[in-house]
């Protein structure tokens, strides 16, 4: 079997460290806040290029306690791109700020320039601009229009620890950014959590307290906040696994090029972009298939696992009201049912992408579609 993900096989690989983190954390009874939490935040402020990290209890939380640490109008609009997983959505609407949904590149399925262009106006106040699949967004470009817009800019980070735009990872290129730690994700824990980083020491001030009942002393509480705070336990299981996360990295990279090398030319089969910009860190590898459902029903026959990431744009679930206007013509309305997900993560090996493509070209080769 080629699995889609394994954390079953990650664990065992560096169980010693786990168990010992694991360990000292109950014998100390570090549960909430500590040394830990603390020790994981400046590790991982520092990894992502960012003067501050503020750890918190999940990726979605993370969105919401960003936006209100920017404070912005109530009612006014956010846009956010219509492929993305709906945390990045619904976290605007839980805001009391109205969701306006832009598309997407084609081929990196990052947000559309020139569709953001069309959807800023005077109600505008923030952009998500959302990393999507470990790809970097255009940030230079997008900080370009927010500045002549007076807006500001969230970057969700959840699927792209380590990634790198122009050499600068991402996060805090924009005003501030939210990570998850969910279990699947490239740096993920054994449970929610999640993180905002920022070079604002303002903004991050107030997102902790925010995530902390609003408080700067116990008992002392300056406004109403929310609890969502990163454990002990997920810290300690965070910072071993962030000093594995490089070697992972790359050897997601390398799987992606070996996809890349085998598959290019296949005529039916859409590969993903990677702009030279950026580097992508490969969370998902998705390529576009117009009968992508036989594919993956094909590759499930041959023992291959693979996802669907995400099968309903956003515009489109019953959520939002099926809107459909301007949103018909998005390039992610259209392709959201051609894309799928193939393995990839540091459990495979070059063999396995091989057997993987090999499939691949045998599906199209027999003309399975």
């Amino acid at each position: 079997m080629i699995k889609f993900l394994d954390l079953a096989g990650q664990y065992n690989s560096i169980k010693e460290e786990i168990d010992g983190a694991i360990h000292k954390t109950l014998n100390d009874s570090a549960f909430i806040g500590g040394a830990r939490v603390k020790n994981f935040e400046e590790s991982f402020a520092h990894y992502q290029h960012s003067k501050y990290c503020v750890g918190v209890g999940n990726g979605t939380d993370a969105i919401e306690i960003a936006l209100e640490a920017l404070a912005l109008p109530k009612g006014s609009e956010v846009i956010v791109p219509a492929n993305s997983f709906i945390a990045s959505s619904e976290a605007v609407t839980r805001s009391g700020l109205k969701v306006v949904f832009c598309d997407n590149e084609p081929n990196n399925y990052t947000i559309s320039i020139s569709s953001l262009k069309e959807k800023i106006t005077s109600k505008t106040s923030a952009i998500i601009a959302v990393h999507l699949y470990g790809h970097p967004a255009d940030m230079d470009t997008i900080l370009k229009l927010a500045q002549q817009h007076n807006l500001k800019v969230v970057e969700d980070c959840a699927q792209a620890h380590a990634a790198e735009y122009r050499g600068c990872r991402v996060g805090a290129i924009g005003h501030i950014g939210t990570f998850s730690f969910y279990p699947g994700k490239n740096l993920g824990a054994y449970g929610d959590g999640g993180a905002i980083v920022t070079n604002d020491k303002t903004l991050s001030i107030r997102a902790r307290m925010i995530a902390n009942h609003g408080r700067k002393e116990k008992y002392d509480h300056t406004f109403e906040g929310r609890n969502s705070r990163l454990d002990g336990l997920q810290a300690a299981v965070l910072s071993v696994k962030l000093k594995h996360l490089d070697l992972w990295t790359e050897k997601r990279i390398q799987l992606a090029k070996e996809y890349l090398d085998l598959l290019e030319g296949i005529d039916g089969l859409i590969l993903p972009k990677r702009e030279e910009w950026a580097k992508q860190v490969y969370h998902l590898f998705v390529i576009r298939v117009s009968e992508r459902d036989k594919l993956k029903e094909f590759l499930s026959d041959n023992d291959i696992q693979s996802g669907v990431h995400y099968p309903i744009a956003l515009p489109k679930l019953e959520a939002y009201g099926y809107i459909k206007d301007d949103c018909s013509n998005f390039s992610a309305c259209k392709q959201d049912r051609d894309l799928l997900s193939l393995p990839i993560g540091e459990h495979l090996s070059i063999e396995d992408i091989q057997f993987v493509c090999s499939k691949i070209k045998q599906f199209f080769s027999t003309k399975f579609i």
